[in-house]
Protein backbone atom coordinates (compact mmCIF):
# COMPACT_ATOMS: atom_id res chain seq x y z
CA UNK A 1 0.00 0.00 0.00
CA UNK A 2 2.88 2.37 0.80
CA UNK A 3 4.27 2.01 -2.72
CA UNK A 4 0.91 2.99 -4.25
CA UNK A 5 0.69 6.02 -1.97
CA UNK A 6 4.26 6.97 -2.90
CA UNK A 7 3.31 6.73 -6.58
CA UNK A 8 0.12 8.73 -6.02
CA UNK A 9 1.93 11.56 -4.20
CA UNK A 10 4.84 11.60 -6.67
CA UNK A 11 2.38 12.07 -9.51
CA UNK A 12 0.45 14.63 -7.45
CA UNK A 13 3.65 16.67 -7.41
CA UNK A 14 4.02 16.21 -11.17
CA UNK A 15 0.41 17.21 -11.77
CA UNK A 16 0.52 20.07 -9.30
CA UNK A 17 3.71 21.61 -10.65
CA UNK A 18 3.04 21.18 -14.38
CA UNK A 19 1.77 24.25 -16.14
CA UNK A 20 1.41 24.17 -19.90
CA UNK A 21 0.42 20.62 -20.69
CA UNK A 22 2.22 17.41 -21.48
CA UNK A 23 5.49 18.81 -22.82
CA UNK A 24 6.02 20.95 -19.74
CA UNK A 25 5.64 17.94 -17.45
CA UNK A 26 8.67 16.02 -18.71
CA UNK A 27 11.39 17.74 -16.63
CA UNK A 28 9.26 17.46 -13.49
CA UNK A 29 8.41 13.84 -14.28
CA UNK A 30 12.09 13.00 -14.70
CA UNK A 31 12.93 14.66 -11.39
CA UNK A 32 10.21 12.71 -9.56
CA UNK A 33 10.91 9.32 -11.14
CA UNK A 34 14.69 9.53 -10.87
CA UNK A 35 15.63 10.92 -7.47
CA UNK A 36 17.57 10.01 -4.33
CA UNK A 37 14.69 8.23 -2.60
CA UNK A 38 13.69 6.01 -5.52
CA UNK A 39 15.02 5.12 -8.94
CA UNK A 40 11.74 4.01 -10.47
CA UNK A 41 12.56 4.71 -14.11
CA UNK A 42 15.49 5.63 -16.33
CA UNK A 43 15.50 8.69 -18.57
CA UNK A 44 15.27 6.39 -21.58
CA UNK A 45 12.18 4.64 -20.19
CA UNK A 46 10.53 7.97 -19.44
CA UNK A 47 11.32 9.16 -22.95
CA UNK A 48 9.90 5.95 -24.44
CA UNK A 49 6.72 6.13 -22.36
CA UNK A 50 6.32 9.80 -23.19
CA UNK A 51 6.64 9.10 -26.92
CA UNK A 52 4.17 6.22 -26.66
CA UNK A 53 1.73 8.41 -24.69
CA UNK A 54 1.76 10.98 -27.47
CA UNK A 55 0.79 8.32 -30.01
CA UNK A 56 -2.19 7.15 -27.97
CA UNK A 57 -5.47 9.03 -27.92
CA UNK A 58 -6.15 11.11 -24.84
CA UNK A 59 -4.32 13.48 -22.58
CA UNK A 60 -0.53 13.08 -22.66
CA UNK A 61 -0.10 13.61 -18.91
CA UNK A 62 -2.58 10.88 -18.04
CA UNK A 63 -1.27 8.48 -20.70
CA UNK A 64 2.30 8.99 -19.50
CA UNK A 65 1.36 8.60 -15.84
CA UNK A 66 -0.51 5.36 -16.52
CA UNK A 67 2.42 3.89 -18.48
CA UNK A 68 4.97 4.94 -15.83
CA UNK A 69 2.81 3.82 -12.90
CA UNK A 70 2.11 0.49 -14.58
CA UNK A 71 5.85 -0.06 -15.09
CA UNK A 72 6.56 0.76 -11.45
CA UNK A 73 3.78 -1.23 -9.76
CA UNK A 74 1.46 -2.87 -12.26
CA UNK A 75 -2.13 -1.94 -13.00
CA UNK A 76 -2.82 -0.52 -9.52
CA UNK A 77 0.33 1.60 -9.86
CA UNK A 78 -0.97 2.93 -13.18
CA UNK A 79 -4.31 3.80 -11.59
CA UNK A 80 -2.60 5.48 -8.61
CA UNK A 81 -0.39 7.51 -10.97
CA UNK A 82 -3.36 8.58 -13.12
CA UNK A 83 -5.33 9.72 -10.09
CA UNK A 84 -2.26 11.44 -8.69
CA UNK A 85 -1.62 13.46 -11.83
CA UNK A 86 -5.24 14.69 -12.12
CA UNK A 87 -6.15 15.44 -8.50
CA UNK A 88 -4.13 18.69 -8.26
CA UNK A 89 -5.59 19.91 -11.56
CA UNK A 90 -9.13 19.23 -10.41
CA UNK A 91 -8.56 21.11 -7.16
CA UNK A 92 -6.90 24.08 -8.91
CA UNK A 93 -9.59 24.24 -11.62
CA UNK A 94 -12.36 24.24 -9.02
CA UNK A 95 -10.68 27.06 -7.09
CA UNK A 96 -9.82 29.09 -10.18
CA UNK A 97 -13.25 28.67 -11.73
CA UNK A 98 -14.92 29.88 -8.56
CA UNK A 99 -12.90 33.11 -8.35
CA UNK A 100 -11.38 33.85 -11.77
CA UNK A 101 -14.28 35.75 -13.30
CA UNK A 102 -14.10 38.24 -10.44
CA UNK A 103 -10.38 38.90 -10.98
CA UNK A 104 -9.83 38.78 -14.77
CA UNK A 105 -10.02 42.57 -15.04
CA UNK A 106 -7.35 43.08 -12.34
CA UNK A 107 -4.12 44.15 -14.11
CA UNK A 108 -1.93 42.09 -11.75
CA UNK A 109 -3.82 38.90 -12.66
CA UNK A 110 -3.51 39.60 -16.40
CA UNK A 111 0.21 40.28 -15.95
CA UNK A 112 0.68 37.11 -13.92
CA UNK A 113 -0.93 35.06 -16.67
CA UNK A 114 1.41 36.61 -19.24
CA UNK A 115 4.38 35.68 -17.04
CA UNK A 116 3.09 32.14 -16.56
CA UNK A 117 2.76 31.68 -20.32
CA UNK A 118 6.36 32.83 -20.82
CA UNK A 119 7.56 30.41 -18.14
CA UNK A 120 5.66 27.57 -19.79
CA UNK A 121 7.38 28.36 -23.10
CA UNK A 122 10.74 28.00 -21.35
CA UNK A 123 9.69 24.63 -19.88
CA UNK A 124 8.59 23.38 -23.29
CA UNK A 125 11.85 24.53 -24.90
CA UNK A 126 13.86 22.77 -22.17
CA UNK A 127 11.88 19.60 -22.82
CA UNK A 128 12.50 19.79 -26.56
CA UNK A 129 16.24 20.26 -25.98
CA UNK A 130 16.38 17.34 -23.52
CA UNK A 131 14.40 15.07 -25.84
CA UNK A 132 16.59 15.97 -28.81
CA UNK A 133 19.80 15.22 -26.85
CA UNK A 134 18.50 11.75 -25.96
CA UNK A 135 16.77 10.85 -29.20
CA UNK A 136 18.56 12.56 -32.08
CA UNK A 137 21.61 10.30 -31.93
CA UNK A 138 22.78 9.90 -35.52
CA UNK A 139 22.34 11.28 -39.06
CA UNK A 140 19.17 9.29 -39.71
CA UNK A 141 17.40 10.48 -36.55
CA UNK A 142 18.52 14.05 -37.32
CA UNK A 143 16.99 13.84 -40.80
CA UNK A 144 13.76 12.32 -39.43
CA UNK A 145 13.62 15.07 -36.79
CA UNK A 146 14.20 17.91 -39.27
CA UNK A 147 11.72 16.56 -41.85
CA UNK A 148 9.07 16.00 -39.16
CA UNK A 149 9.67 19.49 -37.74
CA UNK A 150 9.40 21.07 -41.18
CA UNK A 151 6.25 19.10 -42.01
CA UNK A 152 4.57 20.04 -38.73
CA UNK A 153 5.64 23.67 -39.05
CA UNK A 154 4.85 24.37 -42.70
CA UNK A 155 2.22 21.79 -43.69
CA UNK A 156 -1.14 21.28 -42.03
CA UNK A 157 -0.82 17.57 -41.15
CA UNK A 158 -1.74 15.48 -38.18
CA UNK A 159 1.12 14.91 -35.69
CA UNK A 160 0.39 11.20 -35.96
CA UNK A 161 1.79 11.09 -39.51
CA UNK A 162 5.40 12.02 -38.60
CA UNK A 163 5.28 9.67 -35.61
CA UNK A 164 4.17 6.72 -37.75
CA UNK A 165 6.59 7.67 -40.53
CA UNK A 166 9.41 7.84 -37.98
CA UNK A 167 8.49 4.41 -36.64
CA UNK A 168 8.47 2.91 -40.15
CA UNK A 169 11.82 4.54 -40.99
CA UNK A 170 13.31 3.25 -37.72
CA UNK A 171 12.10 -0.29 -38.40
CA UNK A 172 13.37 -0.21 -41.99
CA UNK A 173 16.73 1.19 -40.89
CA UNK A 174 17.11 -1.59 -38.32
CA UNK A 175 16.08 -4.32 -40.77
CA UNK A 176 18.30 -3.15 -43.62
CA UNK A 177 21.32 -2.00 -41.59
CA UNK A 178 24.52 -3.96 -42.08
CA UNK A 179 24.90 -6.68 -39.48
CA UNK A 180 27.56 -6.12 -36.86
CA UNK A 181 30.97 -7.77 -37.14
CA UNK A 182 30.26 -10.49 -34.56
CA UNK A 183 27.39 -11.84 -36.63
CA UNK A 184 29.55 -11.68 -39.79
CA UNK A 185 32.22 -13.83 -38.18
CA UNK A 186 29.80 -16.73 -37.58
Amino acid sequence: MKKYLDIFFAFCRVGGLTFGGGLAMLPILEREMINDSHQWLTKEEISDYYALAQCAPGIIAINTSVLCGNHIAGVIGGIAAAFGVVVPSIIVILIVASVLNNFMTVPAVASALIGIRAGVCALILKTVLNLSKKNVVDKLTMVVFLVALAALTFVDISPVIPVIAGAVIGICAKCFAPQNKKEDER
